[in-house]
């Protein structure tokens, strides 16, 4: 390809509107543009590179014994509402009516429609296991776009959906997965680790993340460097002991607190309770339904564990008048010793199991009680840890402290169990004649989230510096002179033929450009190697070659061509 030909608008400013810096250099090397918030057109650039990362995925996903698909992007929603994810997924779902106004729904992911085929065609167990994957767009109706490609409404996934007859069986395809992914992030040139993750609204009951290290990622990922556990801090644990017993008073002493209302303000004078002797009382609806959940005052609570154990689709803290109506006091004083309706649950962390000689609101305003007992005084539904894991915190598997990084969330497989499979009915006859539910898992990777990540990890102060495995075109030859009849046109040519004929990706600058503009150009879009003709190297019978991530070499011209060929192998080689 000549440059030329092709279309690669760069740019030498940073958009306003580009928050990190992947973000930037996909607008800045010409690989997107933005139509709108959360919607981007890929340019050629852009386009190859994804394009690579998507068949690399595809490459992974049959050697796994994956069978490619496609499914709809509009679907029924009725088989939203049958799964029971209508009401869950609502706010991301995008929704249409058409002529004879029946509501359609746009394809955020594909369990639903992959599990009504599986149930219409597939019986006995002598088809299984099957597992069926598609790289396809998806939408979501994100409420506040942002980082490109990141957080997206329109964007590219892969996602595969595992049949199983047995739990063992359903095991053994996750494992299959989880190995893919490994070595796809591999290939595309990615430091990518598997941490512990919550399964959120897709559902199942165990998965992973596949995440990268970064300082602008969204998410939180709690590790271990001694034993190498790692986990989502929605999902995360610590070995931290529970709350220290003492020796127990003979009931709880309602005490005046007149004017305090934080956990600070009771730890010091006159009170001067620490806040790892005090009862934190919070108060969320979770389905409609007012729950009462209790941590350690020096402790906060994980929302998303507090979803996860509740089976909640949706909830939200309490607003004060609600809180007044059902407790009877104000935020501040609020507690569950006593004039707790019967119908509210009461959820407790499991570090404030056993523990006594508490301090917690008494549910009238300005008064709280002391000499408080969990097991005696409170009672509790239902006890789960809730409790965000802090840095520092012993690590519960080898008891050497916890870490705490950014990362950014690239792939994620679960095991579903029968979540879907059950309300779609979808099962199957055994050896004995019968009928049993599938067990699924499924397993998605976004695409375009994967290329932005590669950018995240591969740049230095010039621009990308793409993996050979992914890059828009490997090698980029830089001709300085560019008329027809020059030395530097007619070798560039020449290299140019070479090249390609060896199954190298190749464009050739052909732009009757400064030097300076046409390398920089080149360092900014990221090609890993550069091959530059100019008039002094080629007066010594030398060219220069640039691979993008080292310096320079003069090589002799008969050399070039052999040179750049075996140093693209070699980093091909390296990726896998």
């Amino acid at each position: 390809m000549r440059w030329s030909k092709t279309f690669i608008p760069t740019l030498k400013e940073v958009p306003a509107d580009a928050e990190i810096l992947s973000h930037q250099l996909l607008l800045r090397a010409g690989l997107v543009r933005k139509l709108t918030g959360g919607l981007y057109t890929f340019l050629p650039m852009g386009l190859r590179a994804l394009t690579k990362v998507a068949n690399i995925i595809r490459e992974e996903m049959d050697r796994a014994g994956a069978i490619e698909t496609s499914m709809p992007l509009l679907q029924p929603v009725d088989i939203w509402q049958a799964s029971g994810r209508y009401e869950a997924m609502r706010d991301a779902l995008y929704k249409v009516k058409d002529r004879a106004q029946k509501e359609w729904a746009l394809c955020p992911t594909a369990e639903e429609v992959i599990t009504t085929l599986v149930a219409n065609e597939l019986s006995s167990y002598k088809q299984f296991p099957k597992n069926f994957y598609q790289v396809g767009t998806k939408f979501r109706d994100e409420i506040r776009p942002r980082f490109g490609l990141m957080r997206a409404k329109e964007f590219l996934m892969k996602d595969a959906y595992s049949f199983d007859t047995t739990d063992e069986g359903a095991m053994a395809s996750y494992r299959k997965m989880y190995d893919a992914y490994s070595r796809i992030f591999a290939r595309c040139g990615l430091r990518a680790f598997a941490v512990e993750a919550d399964t959120g609204i897709i559902g199942g009951n165990y998965s992973h993340e596949f995440m990268i290290p970064a300082e602008t990622g969204e998410n939180d990922v709690v590790y271990c460097e001694a034993c190498n556990y790692a986990a989502n801090i929605e999902k995360a644990t610590s070995g931290l002991p529970q709350t220290a017993a003492r020796e127990l008073g003979a009931a709880p002493e309602k005490f005046a607190t007149p004017g305090v209302v934080t956990i600070e303000a009771l730890s010091k004078e006159p009170y001067k309770v620490p806040a790892n002797r005090q009862i934190k009382t919070l108060i969320y609806i979770a389905d409609s339904q007012p729950v009462i959940v209790l941590v350690r005052g020096d402790d906060q609570l994980n929302e998303a564990k507090f979803m996860a154990k509740t089976g909640a689709i949706e909830s939200r803290p309490v607003t004060p008048e609600e809180i007044v109506a059902l407790l009877g006091a104000k935020p501040g004083s609020l507690g569950a010793v006593v004039n707790v309706p019967a119908t509210v649950k009461v959820l407790a962390d499991e570090r404030l199991r056993g523990a006594n000689d508490m301090t917690t609101g008494a549910n009238e305003d300005g008064f709280h009680f002391r000499c408080v007992s969990m097991e005696r005084d409170i009672k509790v539904t239902a006890w789960f840890d809730l409790r965000t894991v802090k840095v520092g915190e012993p690590c519960a598997k080898c008891g050497k402290p916890l870490k705490i990084r950014r990362a950014i969330e690239v792939g994620h497989v679960f095991k579903l169990g029968t979540k879907y499979s059950v309300p779609l009915n979808a099962t199957f006859l055994d050896e004995a004649g019968q009928r049993s539910p599938l067990v699924m898992g499924c397993y998605g990777i976004g695409v375009t989230r994967t290329l932005q990540a590669v950018i995240e990890q591969c740049f230095d102060k010039d621009g990308i510096v793409w993996p050979v495995s992914v890059a828009p075109y490997q090698v980029c030859i830089t001709p300085l002179i560019v008329a027809p009849e020059s030395e530097a046109m007619k070798l560039a040519e020449k290299l140019y033929t070479e090249l390609t004929a060896a199954g190298l990706e190749v464009i050739l600058d052909d732009r009757d450009e400064r030097p300076g503009v046409k390398f920089k150009d080149s360092e900014l879009v990221g090609f890993p190697i550069r091959v530059g003709l100019g008039e002094k190297s080629l007066a010594k019978g030398e060219v220069e070659i640039k691979p993008r991530n080292s310096a320079i070499q003069s090589v002799k011209i008969e050399d070039a061509a052999a040179t750049v060929i075996a140093w693209v192998k070699a980093e091909q080689a390296k990726l896998g």
